[in-house]
């Protein structure tokens, strides 16, 4: 019987994995499932924009998988028997069977990190998520983002600039860009008081409310608008079904991203930490879609019954858009840790539009990509 690798999640990550492996396996039996719970392939670093009011491009799952080969399963997971190697899933056909897993489930926003951010707040981890955003967005007055990271960066500025009326804060347990050099949060800084987004930095959150924000040192802050852009977590299953994960769910890979508790699951993008120069991976588009296609390498090595190799994980940058005319790109080493050398304003935000587009193009084209030796 023909092998079969199935690949769980079609994020950035999960959909180069499947893209990968079914070209490398071209002209073998093997079959290559990608399953996913929506028919879309969606820009998750492009949802700050769409909840700003901004158009976004349609990609069917289908076209991009067009003349692949790649079966595609639209159904969510429920359940994973690693014992006999089954998903279970909430569609038909209810099951699938696997030889090879890549487990690319992806995270979502972490609400349970403050009381009230499931019932209060709005998050960008999803479509479903920024279309509720956008809709609120067109009638709010006052805007809470909380969270200094990069989605809370990019979601306080766009959405001033795109609503000038609205008074948009940013507030934030440490400072805004903890991790980027001093010169990149110099830009930030000057960004927000240009566009008008006030910054509250050093500001834990203690909970939220229908009317606003509590914060640690017992002060309310209003706001008819709460975005929670404070962190993300992945979902249980990973832990549950037996794989082994770490103290977030997140798989534990070894360096050819394969778990190393179950060796015919490989664990990529969000969902799984790998070893990296500085330590373990972390949560970012960056990281996904290069573990993704080298997890498709090394599975359909693993398929075929060929040696795999080590994945090859390293940072460049951090690109954060503020607004569509602005931005700050952060040079990074290969360990995450950042260099003195910036890129600020028009330019950056240039850059980060050519990044992106450019990501959708290896969505389509998995094939440039090197892997380590």
């Amino acid at each position: 019987m023909a092998e079969r690798i199935v690949v769980l999640g079609a994020g950035y990550a999960g959909l180069g994995a499947a893209k990968r492996a079914a070209r490398r396996l071209r002209g073998t039996d093997a079959r290559v499932t990608l399953v996913n719970v929506s028919d879309r392939f969606v820009e998750r670093v492009r949802l700050h924009q769409f909840a700003a009011g901004q158009a976004l491009a349609d990609l069917p799952l289908r076209g991009l998988l067009d003349g692949t080969g790649v079966e595609l399963v639209v159904a969510g997971v429920t359940g994973l028997d690693l014992g006999t190697r089954v998903v279970r899933l909430d569609a038909v056909p209810y099951e699938v069977s696997y030889d090879v897993l890549v487990y690319a489930l992806g995270s979502g926003a972490d609400l349970d990190a403050a009381p009230g951010a499931a019932e209060h707040a709005f998050t960008l981890a999803t479509a479903d998520g920024a279309a509720r955003l956008r809709s609120r967005l067109a009638e709010a007055r006052t805007v809470a983002v909380v969270g200094g990271g990069l989605t809370g960066i990019e979601a306080a500025a766009e959405f001033k600039e795109a609503h000038p009326r609205l008074e948009v804060q940013l507030i934030c347990a440490g400072p805004v860009g903890d991790g980027l050099s001093a010169a990149a949060r110099r830009h930030l800084h000057h960004a927000f008081h240009r566009l008008g987004v006030t910054v509250h930095e050093y500001t834990p959150v203690a909970g939220i409310g229908p009317d606003g924000l509590l914060l640690d040192d017992g002060r309310a802050a209003s706001a008819d608008t709460v975005v929670w852009a404070a962190g993300f977590r992945v979902a249980g299953l990973a832990a549950a079904s037996g794989l082994a994960t770490d103290e977030q769910g997140r798989v534990l890979v070894d360096a050819t991203l394969r778990s190393v508790s179950h060796p015919e699951v490989f664990g990529v993008g969000d969902a799984a930490t790998a070893p990296t120069a500085g330590g373990r991976s972390r949560m970012s588009c960056q990281t996904g879609l290069p573990m993704g296609l080298q997890a498709g390498d090394a599975a359909a090595r693993l398929v075929t019954g060929r040696d795999l190799r080590p994945a090859r994980i390293r940072y460049l940058w951090q690109n954060i858009s503020l607004g569509r005319r602005d931005g700050v790109t952060q040079f990074t080493r290969a360990d995450d840790s950042p260099l003195g050398v910036v890129l600020t304003g028009r330019a950056s935000a240039r850059y980060k539009e050519a990044v992106t587009r450019g990501t959708v193009w290896r969505m389509r084209h998995p094939g440039p990509y090197r892997p380590g030796a």
